[in-house]
C-alpha cells in the first residue's frame, strides 16, 4: 500500500515538472505573439487615420475653391502627421522598431506638420475663396 502512494506521489512531481517545462517554452512565445498582433492593430487603426484624412483633403481638392471639411480623428496616442501636397505620413513606434506610413493623393497643400494629442482630434481642411493653396489645421 505505501508503494502505491509513492508512485502517484512521483507521478504528480513527474506532472507539475512537465508543466514548468511546457510553460516555459510557451510562454515567451504567447508574449511575442500578443505584441506582434497589437503592432498589426496599431498600424491598421493609424492607416485608417490617415486615409480618412487623405480623403477629406481630396474631397476639398476636387470641390474647389470656398470648401470647407472638417473631420474627427480619435487618437490614441500622440502622432506627429506630415502632410504635403502629394502625402500624408507619420512614423509609427512598433515593438523593437518604427514604420513609416503614408498615403499618396493629390491637392495643392503647402508642406506642413500636425501633432495630434492623445483622444479627440478635429482638423480643418479648407480652400479659401481667391486662394491658390489648401490649408489644413488642427481646430483648438
Amino acid at each position: 500500500m505505501r508503494n502505491k502512494g509513492q508512485v502517484a506521489l512521483e507521478y504528480l512531481l513527474i506532472f507539475t515538472i512537465s508543466l514548468i517545462i511546457l510553460l516555459i517554452f510557451t510562454l515567451p512565445l504567447t508574449q511575442q505573439s500578443i505584441e506582434n498582433t497589437l503592432d498589426i492593430s496599431n498600424t491598421l487603426n493609424t492607416k485608417s487615420d490617415l486615409s480618412k484624412i487623405a480623403q477629406t483633403i481630396k474631397q476639398v481638392h476636387g470641390e474647389g475653391q470656398g470648401s470647407k471639411q472638417k473631420i474627427n480623428i480619435q487618437s490614441d496616442k500622440n502622432i506627429e502627421l506630415t502632410i504635403a501636397n502629394n502625402y500624408i505620413s507619420t512614423n509609427l513606434n512598433l515593438t523593437g522598431t518604427n514604420k513609416q506610413i503614408k498615403i499618396n493623393y493629390k491637392s495643392n497643400l503647402d508642406k506642413t506638420n500636425i501633432q495630434l494629442s492623445k483622444g479627440e482630434n478635429i482638423l480643418t481642411v479648407e480652400w479659401p475663396i481667391n486662394n491658390e493653396k489648401m490649408i489644413i489645421y488642427k481646430n483648438q
